[in-house]
């Protein structure tokens, strides 16, 4: 399913939804009571602006009395959808952020990696893929790394485990590249990023990855991600302590600065690796 067919898809969805509430006599707010969310979360999923998650769309089919029919068209549009399920949720709301705060203790994040970098990623996971579907995985993240050139762009504030920079993803080339990519986009101010250092020892969130997303008319959500597996979670009190733990790791991060310098030089050692200086 395309792009566009896929939200025209979504937009049935809202349209769907926003019938049979009226004909239930239901108002977003008190439909939105009925499900645990929101009445500006019944709004957007009705302007197909949000995708509502299983687990919601099952709770509308019992308070409307659908008899499953948006339990199904939410799996349909799943199955069909680009990216894993459990991510699936979470790149949309990628597109809707005012900004984003990601914490990487392993790899460079997605919406920073280069194309040979992403390659090598997918590579070490799909040794018997063919090609055609590397190359498919490629372009999709490459796509999603758009929503940082646009003029609307999120405030993007990255943090990196030292790790990330010492694990050869790729080889030196490829490592020379990517984190010249990260220093030039740093450079021209367009992102922010610290690096955590090994010498920090123990710290929260060890080993998770973790996005916090803001918006500008719905509530913050974070999302955090294991082996195959994600979790999308809006609840305040969860979001909270994501936040605090975020602002922990960002206090024994070294500053930009030194981050920036940490960078480059690891960036030309891979360089001198390579032979390329």
């Amino acid at each position: 399913m395309a792009n566009g067919s896929r939200q025209a898809a979504w937009e049935f969805f809202g349209a769907e939804l926003k019938r049979r509430r009226e004909d239930a006599a239901l108002t977003q707010v008190e439909l939105g009571a009925r499900v645990f969310v929101s009445g500006g979360y019944i709004g957007q999923f009705e302007q197909a602006i949000r995708k509502p998650q299983l687990d919601v769309a099952q709770r509308i089919d019992e308070v409307l009395q659908t008899d499953g029919i948006f339990e199904r068209f939410w799996r349909k549009l799943i199955k069909e959808q680009r990216y894993a399920e459990y991510f699936a949720h979470a790149a949309e709301l990628e597109k809707l952020t005012t900004s984003i705060c990601e914490w990487a203790p392993a790899v460079v994040p997605g919406l920073l990696q280069t194309p040979a970098y992403a390659r090598a990623i997918y590579l070490a996971s799909n040794p018997l893929s063919t090609d055609e579907y590397i190359e498919e995985m490629v372009g999709l993240r490459m796509e999603r790394a758009q929503i940082l050139k646009d003029a609307t762009r999120p405030v993007y504030w990255v943090l990196l485990h030292e790790t990330v920079l010492r694990v050869p993803v790729g080889g030196a080339t490829v490592m020379a590249q990517q984190l010249g990519h990260i220093a030039e986009w740093m450079r021209s101010r367009k992102i922010l990023v610290q690096v955590l250092p090994f010498s920090t020892g123990a710290h929260p969130q060890m080993g998770k990855v973790m996005k916090l997303m803001a918006f500008e008319d719905a509530p913050p959500t974070v999302y955090t991600e294991g082996v195959l597996s994600g979790n999308l979670l809006d609840e305040p009190a969860v979001v909270k302590r994501s936040q605090a733990d975020y602002d922990l790791l960002r206090a024994a991060a070294l500053s930009p600065e030194a981050s920036l310098a940490i960078i480059e030089a690891a960036a030309e050692d891979y360089r001198r690796c390579a032979g390329t200086t």
